[in-house]
């Protein structure tokens, strides 16, 4: 079986790393890295550390209008399946990559594959949405996470072609978690300063446009993590790096600890030792649940649902009085519930594939 998957952004290189280590035991994967992360620390730096073989195809295709940069990469796309040949194309998530890829490999009748399917906000005011949404519905065999995106998928009669296989991004915490000793970590401050990881301290991540676009929101955010008892680690997306040292220098925020981006295994690592985490991505809530750490998510609509219960994760506006007010409410753990899996959902992803051919 010779597949093709497709990436483009840090979440998908981490579901890819553990997949294809699993894919390639007995098949054929050729990898198509759309560049739409391209930084070093936002793109080479995860396939060293996750071991994951250098792309076949790297097309460097990123910014530009929405349309602008899914049409540059169906073209490419296009380009290496009609080359290529695969019995199947493989995508994960929500990205502009994800929906270029599908679209191009509908259009040249080989089967699509899409890991993380059914996972639904119900507002395709989200762009992201709109990229899930005609993923599945163009998809062969869509994937679900958890038992919440089946259903999803059902409603929207794709029952048929879906199944439930749990989650690669906890495979991937299970696996890389704990690679690194927390003592051996050494954060890079925007202002060039290398400094240890605090002995206590908060994780945070901010990078949505929500969040970041205007100076209050970002800034209430800052200001709730300054007034903690433990400093903060923020490694800051590149976009808004000079947006978040302005705000730092105007208001004196001395206890969040502006870095640069850190690799996955940091990251998974930092999450392991946190205090409590704040944040607005999809992935990180998911890795807080997995590490048992309590967590706020600064957004207005739930991404993963399942992670919303017993105060494991909290919904916040960017308002500094929210965000303090939902870290302090206490979470409560139940071990028997596990709706992201079993932690071997690459082993599953395989024989799905294997079982469609």
């Amino acid at each position: 079986m010779k597949v093709v998957t497709v990436v483009g952004a840090r979440p998908q290189f981490i579901k890819a790393a553990v997949v294809s280590h699993v894919l390639r035991k007995k098949h054929t994967e050729i990898l198509v890295h759309t560049g739409q992360h391209f930084d070093h620390n936002m793109s080479d730096l995860f396939f060293e550390e996750l071991d994951i073989p250098k792309p076949d195809y790297n097309l460097g295709i990123s910014g530009g209008t929405h349309a602008e940069m899914t049409g540059r990469m169906m073209i490419a796309i296009e380009e290496a399946l009609q080359k290529e040949k695969p019995d199947w194309l493989l995508v994960y998530g929500d990205t502009n990559s994800t929906l270029a890829a599908a679209l191009a490999a509908a259009k040249l009748h080989i089967p699509v594959c899409h890991a993380e399917a059914g996972a639904r906000l119900h507002s395709l005011n989200n762009p992201e949405e709109i990229n899930r949404v005609c993923t599945d519905h163009v998809g062969t065999l869509l994937l679900a996470s958890t038992q919440t995106s089946l259903d999803e998928l059902k409603k929207e009669n794709l029952g048929g072609r879906s199944l439930f296989v749990g989650d690669p991004m906890y495979d991937a915490f299970r696996v890389y978690s704990e690679k690194l000793n927390i003592k051996d970590i050494r954060l890079r401050l925007l202002t060039g300063e290398e400094i240890p990881v605090p002995d206590s301290f908060y994780y945070l991540t901010c990078h949505r446009e929500e969040n970041t676009k205007e100076d209050m929101s970002l800034l209430e955010i800052l200001r709730a993590m300054d007034t903690l008892e433990a400093p903060t680690v923020y490694p800051v997306h590149p976009r808004n790096r000079n947006h978040a040292l302005k705000l730092q220098a105007q208001h004196g925020l001395s206890k969040v600890f502006l870095t640069e981006p850190v690799g996955y295994l940091e990251s998974a690592c930092l999450v392991l030792h946190a205090e409590k985490i704040v944040t607005d991505s999809g992935g990180l809530q998911r890795e807080a649940f997995f590490a048992g750490k309590k967590c706020v998510t600064v957004f207005g609509i739930p991404i993963w649902p399942e992670t919303m219960v017993f105060h494991r994760n909290d919904l916040a506006r960017p308002d500094a009085e929210d965000i303090l007010e939902k870290l302090d409410l206490k979470q409560q753990i139940d071990d028997s519930y596990q709706p992201f899996g079993d932690g071997h959902a690459a082993e599953q992803i395989v024989r799905a594939l294997e079982g469609c051919k």
